[in-house]
């Protein structure tokens, strides 16, 4: 069996890789443990994860799903959102965000987004609310939460579900609270490329037991005991050998998030004399996790954005560019009303990522921040 930490990076890609699961010897043993044990569908295991995950973030429970789309889905379910209603997503995020909604039968529309955290913006929700409007679903954007008091106390005048999408939040905080505790339910993912993972998993946190207990007979085909189906429900479940995985990440997060967090800070100080580039923005307010390091490349940057990736790229440096689109020009939404979000349209050509995984050395970062550097000198 090769090593865990054996470079797997095919000859001729990236020196640096944009992003890159984190295992050692302690995953491998608890996989094997699960194999040994015969126990491999949701079990023991699993709801060790679930109570360990929901402490973690400071809620009550933690209810384990296959991935985070699952787990928005059921949770938009749980909270009964369906058709009739709308529920207010911002257009920069994954297409998750909005398909769920309209898994759940309901309908998506769009609120524009801050133009320094990239994450939902107060003022702009307030005005995209109308009276079919029952959940708003602020996303944590690239590891940084969005500004969330202003946004709950508008759920709360005007009696709206808050459905935290925290899939790219692990580890982040907001005025000293975890991601995942701000609002009445919230989502995460556990993709490889994220902050911690379960190879694919996700997981609803949430202080309400009636959601919980739903959330629970959704994902378990409806079931409230062996056999019993008081609803129609889905296999959604988690796997023993995920939640083994998970327990062993969930140990290692916050030292994972230290290291982005010095990676980010250390870019921040290299790259803050590069003309044209702003760089990611932490608000005093928050703990940025940096799940991505993500760079504008405004018009006063020498190259475009994707001439800038490309030249990274060649140059040994994992880059690439972030969504491509807001979500309400996507193909798949064309039917959707909205109207148009011209912050998140002026920012997103100009988006890209840069390395920041745990993984990334000291001599790493020092490469990256000379990569841009040559970069911006060969263009001018």
């Amino acid at each position: 069996m090769r090593p865990l930490q054996e470079d797997p990076r095919p000859r001729g890609g990236p020196l640096i890789p944009i992003a890159r699961p984190n295992f050692d010897e302690e995953e491998q043993k608890a996989v094997l443990d699960v194999l040994d044990s015969g126990m491999l569908a949701q079990g023991a295991r699993v709801k060790a994860f679930e109570d360990a995950f929901a402490a973690y973030v400071g809620r009550t429970h933690g209810i384990a799903v296959c991935n985070g789309t699952a787990a928005l889905h059921l949770a938009l379910l749980a909270h009964g959102i369906g058709k009739g209603h709308e529920v207010i997503v911002p257009p920069l995020t994954f297409f998750a965000s909005a398909a769920t909604v309209l898994h759940a039968g309901a309908r998506v529309r769009f609120a524009d987004i801050e133009e320094d955290t990239y994450t939902l913006d107060p003022e702009k929700l307030k005005r995209a609310l109308t009276t079919k409007t029952k959940a708003v679903m602020p996303v944590h954007l690239f590891g940084q939460t969005a500004t969330m008091d202003p946004i709950l106390e508008l759920a709360a005048e005007r009696d709206l579900l808050v459905l935290e999408d925290a899939c790219q939040a692990h580890g982040a905080e907001y005025k000293g609270r975890k991601a995942g505790a701000l609002g009445p339910t919230a989502c995460f993912s556990f993709y490889p490329t994220k902050n911690m993972t379960t190879t694919e998993g996700g997981m609803i946190v949430t202080d309400d037991d009636g959601v919980a207990e739903k959330c629970r007979m959704l994902r378990d085909q409806g079931q409230s005991a062996k056999y019993v189906h008081d609803l129609v429900g889905f296999n959604l479940r988690m796997t023993e050998v995920c939640a083994a995985i998970g327990l062993v990440q969930l140990r290692k997060l916050d030292g994972f998030v230290r290291r982005r967090r010095e990676t980010a800070h250390v870019l921040t100080e290299r790259l803050a004399d590069v003309r044209g580039l702003v760089l990611p923005v932490e608000r005093p307010d928050r703990g940025h996790a940096f799940y991505q390091y993500v760079v504008r490349a405004t018009p006063k940057f020498p190259l475009p954005r994707d001439d800038l990736v490309k030249a990274l790229t060649d140059g040994g440096i994992g880059s690439r560019s972030g969504y491509p689109m807001p979500l309400y020009a996507q193909k798949a939404l064309a039917g959707q009303k909205h109207r148009r979000c011209r912050i998140a349209e002026k920012v997103i050509p100009q988006l890209f990522e840069l390395p920041v995984h745990p993984l990334v050395s000291d001599a790493d970062r020092e490469a990256i921040a000379a990569a841009v550097h040559a970069a911006a000198r060969k263009s001018i």
